[in-house]
């Protein structure tokens, strides 16, 4: 027999959840968590008081009172609909594998109808506090009560996050790959206004406790990495300009021109160029670069090569014998604020001796008017523990600045997604990584970004290479510190 813990806000969506479950044979106690002391009773369940569902407090509250072999708890107050034996179906996965923790795919109830929600497996890298598991998941009881017997904190919203993380060290997060259930859509936002969730300010406080946890977990994997790093020879020469700025550009006739006079305007004490690395363009955007011919600055490259994607673009442009001693990233949609954002990058390169410079950003619209959540700073970061805490989270910022001789060691992967992130992971293992705080760049949102509105597909691809981003660099940092060998 299984204990159930299901979040409780909507007494008509919990019952129909409630009611589902008493189909099957294997439930036993049915647990109700709920931050509301006069939320009504559902027949055949108790009502635990919680403070809220993601606490050190609820995980603990549930390892407390959980008496069977394995904890089903449904983490999401709409209704969850399990399908024919889910339940039965998670349990013998659970047997079979030795999982700590058991998920599934499901259906997604949605006005139009019902659509496919499959997930991505998790991995040793999969360290982002909002990987999705779904809406219901099965905990071994076992490995539940020791993980909550070992937290030493009280987290207000990291509870559930230090839960996972604790039970991974010691035995899997399985997936089942088969459609388990079906739970009806809470959030119906595009994925372009999702993606930044993470670095909304109003979530500073959850933040803070989502790195404490993750960094705890890295000391105890062995991942974990001290604020010491490798120096950088900034005075190196053979540069004949001190910054080259690299746009890698595909049909982006509409925003391009914003782009380059944002950077041929800039105001410095040193020489700079401009790359625009066009990707075979035929919209326009190759006779658009064109009528900037007159300017000396502006270097217009079209690779001999048709396999590029963003990130081969890059190496084209950085390994160009014109590019400078460091690299500035401006993306085809996107401009430089004011005429002193190179300026500003440039002298945190010397003035903390780093390897990469991460600015801040504004978000906008196409007319470049200011859209929630506006200012994205990445203030999580600090020089002690921003390289690590950089394994939880989904990006480092924007624009983003490299010397040249490191990145050309490195080189830039061969893609169109993450390939700034994987920069960034690098570097920062062995580097300092410096930050802008003012407002240097505008990050414009419209509809032909890359991210606007991807299918469960497509963004599952992308949170799937992100993650096996992370597996290879945790992986690599775990042998650094001697722990792998």
């Amino acid at each position: 027999m299984k204990d159930v813990f299901v979040l409780y806000s909507l007494p008509q969506q919990a019952s129909k959840t409630v009611a589902e479950l008493k189909q099957s044979p294997l439930i036993n106690n049915i647990y109700l968590l709920t931050a509301d002391a006069s939320a009504p009773e559902i027949e055949g369940c108790e009502l635990l008081l919680i403070d809220r569902m993601e606490s050190s407090d609820t995980v603990r509250l549930i390892a407390e009172r959980c008496e069977s072999d394995y904890a089903l708890i449904v983490q999401q107050p709409t209704a969850v609909l399990p399908g024919y034996f889910a339940l039965e179906r998670m349990v013998r996965v659970a047997q079979d594998s030795g999982a700590g923790m058991v998920y599934a795919d499901h259906y997604l109830q949605k006005a139009a109808g019902r659509e496919v929600r499959p997930l991505i497996d998790y991995q040793e890298g999969s360290l982002r506090d909002d990987f999705d598991f779904g809406a219901m998941v099965l905990y071994n009881a076992e490995a539940l009560k020791r993980a909550a017997d070992e937290m030493r904190e009280s987290y207000r919203f990291a509870g559930l996050y230090d839960l996972r993380l604790r039970v991974s060290r010691s035995m899997p997060l399985v997936r089942v790959n088969e459609y388990l259930y079906t739970t009806v859509e809470e959030d119906a936002r595009l994925s372009g206004e999702k993606i930044f969730d993470y670095v909304d300010p109003r979530n500073r406080e959850v933040q803070v406790e989502m790195e404490l946890a993750c960094t705890a977990h890295l000391k105890a994997v062995g991942g974990y990495l001290e604020p010491e790093f490798e120096s950088v020879d900034l005075d190196v020469e053979g540069f004949e300009v001190e910054v080259s700025v690299i746009i890698p550009v595909r049909n982006r006739v509409r925003t391009l021109a914003a782009a380059i006079e944002s950077v041929l305007m800039q105001e410095t004490n040193f020489k700079f160029n401009l790359i625009v690395v066009d990707n075979h363009s035929d919209d326009g955007t190759t006779e658009l670069i064109q009528r900037y011919a007159d300017d000396e600055r502006l270097l217009h490259l079209i690779p001999e090569r048709d396999d590029l994607g963003i990130g081969g673009c890059w190496n084209w442009g950085v390994h160009h014998e014109a590019c400078g001693k460091f690299a500035v990233q401006l993306d085809s949609d996107d401009l430089y604020s004011g005429v002193d954002t190179l300026q500003k990058i440039v002298d945190v390169f010397y003035a903390e001796q780093c390897a990469m410079v991460v600015g801040s950003y504004q978000m906008t619209n196409f007319d470049l008017e200011e859209i929630p959540p506006g200012v994205i700073d990445h203030r999580e970061w600090t020089p002690d523990n921003g390289r690590n805490n950089a394994l939880r989270i989904n990006g480092l910022g924007a624009p983003r600045a490299f010397f040249t001789p490191v990145l050309r060691e490195v080189k830039v992967p061969n893609t169109s997604y993450g390939e700034d992130y994987a920069l960034g992971l690098n570097i920062s293992r062995h580097y300092q990584i410096g930050r802008v705080y003012d407002v240097v760049y505008l990050c414009r949102r419209w509809e032909d970004n890359t991210d606007a509105a991807l299918d469960v597909v497509k963004m599952n691809g992308h949170n799937l290479y992100k993650d096996r981003l992370r597996t290879w660099e945790l992986q690599a940092r775990i042998k650094m510190n001697g722990e792998g060998e």
